[in-house]
């Protein structure tokens, strides 16, 4: 085994470092073939890694818990590799890729792995697949259900770090996905079965930033729905709709904080009859009016491809932002 350090080396606007690891010709014996013979025993296999990753102090500590153990991730890779059989070397590869996600802080794994003796007489080296995945993607595949397009590609307008909050939250495919990406969130609903589903779920896959809070958004006058003061760099609503509760979102976001907003339109209803009634729809344009006092950064109304099948659905897409205070003038 061979092993390269590479960066510190910018990467994208907004983020900090990224450090490169790369582990060449990783080599095991595992069970891997399509027939039973070729599974009966053990083959030599190769693995090559590299694996990006961010660390505030890369290339200024000398203290190993600021980056990664490769020896750790090797030792990992071989386990996987020699402890269970696979007919495929896309099902192996993927099991190695899914652990590396999984168990150590990295951000992108570019994997190759090969067997070193295939049994095809007319091959004389190696043969083998790559696998290239970013920590969004791995995130992405076969999250139930999946977050919003919406806010899958509103992603690089996010802070890179920070506190959310999740209005509506449900039982939090929103939460969940940020809360993967490293981001402290916050969910409220009033729906407390929802919330302990929540809870359950960041429980089960270790989300110790992810936190639920039972909140009736649409109390009677004159009481008033808690959701803080300048408190969050981000809050999402999706798809749903209390007109109401508009100011009391932007007063709890920070000064330069963004509104991530999606939800029906009139258009829905007229076409596809839901949401049934007609007030838990926005008409053209109301939702620039609800958020007049934000800088609107992106705007965007009429079909848009739905989250569960081929239909599209007709909605209104906001990112606006809370402007900064302004001192006097001199």
């Amino acid at each position: 085994m061979a092993l390269r350090l590479t960066g510190p080396k910018t990467i994208f606007e907004n983020a900090s470092m990224v450090s490169q690891i790369i582990i060449e010709r990783l080599e095991f014996r595992g069970r891997c073939g399509v027939t039973p013979e070729e599974r009966a025993r053990p083959q030599p296999l190769a693995v090559d890694l590299e694996l990006d990753c961010q660390f505030e102090s890369a290339g200024r500590s000398d203290d190993l818990r600021h980056t990664i153990d490769y020896a750790i991730v090797a030792e990992r890779v071989v386990e996987l590799g020699t402890s269970q059989e696979s007919r495929l070397l896309e099902a192996l590869a993927e099991r190695l890729v899914t652990a590396l996600f999984d168990e150590f802080r990295v951000d992108r794994v570019k994997l190759w792995l090969r067997k070193l003796h295939p049994p095809i007489t007319q091959v004389t080296r190696s043969m083998g697949i790559t696998v290239e995945r970013t920590r969004l993607a791995q995130q992405l595949i076969g999250a139930e259900p999946p977050p919003a397009n919406f806010l899958v590609h509103q992603l690089p307008h996010l802070p890179t770090k920070g506190k959310v909050l999740d209005v509506a939250a449900g039982t939090g495919r929103h939460a969940l996905f940020l809360a993967s990406l490293g981001y402290q969130v916050e969910a409220v609903d009033r729906d407390i079965q929802a919330l302990a589903q929540l809870s359950s779920t960041a429980h089960a896959r270790n989300f110790t930033e992810l936190t639920t809070r039972t909140v009736d958004l649409e109390p009677p006058p004159p009481q008033r729905p808690n959701l803080g003061q300048d408190a969050y760099d981000v809050i999402l609503v999706f798809f749903y709709l209390t007109r109401p509760l508009f100011p009391h979102i932007m007063n709890a976001l920070k000064p330069g904080g963004l509104l991530l907003y999606e939800t029906f339109l009139i258009d829905n209803h007229l076409h596809h009859h839901h949401p049934r009634r007609r007030e838990f729809c926005l008409l053209h344009n109301e939702l620039i009016r609800l958020t007049s006092d934000l800088r609107v950064l992106h705007y965007d109304e009429g079909p848009h491809k739905g989250d569960h099948d081929a239909r599209s659905v007709y909605t209104a897409q906001l990112v606006a932002q809370k402007p900064l205070p302004t001192g006097p003038l001199t």
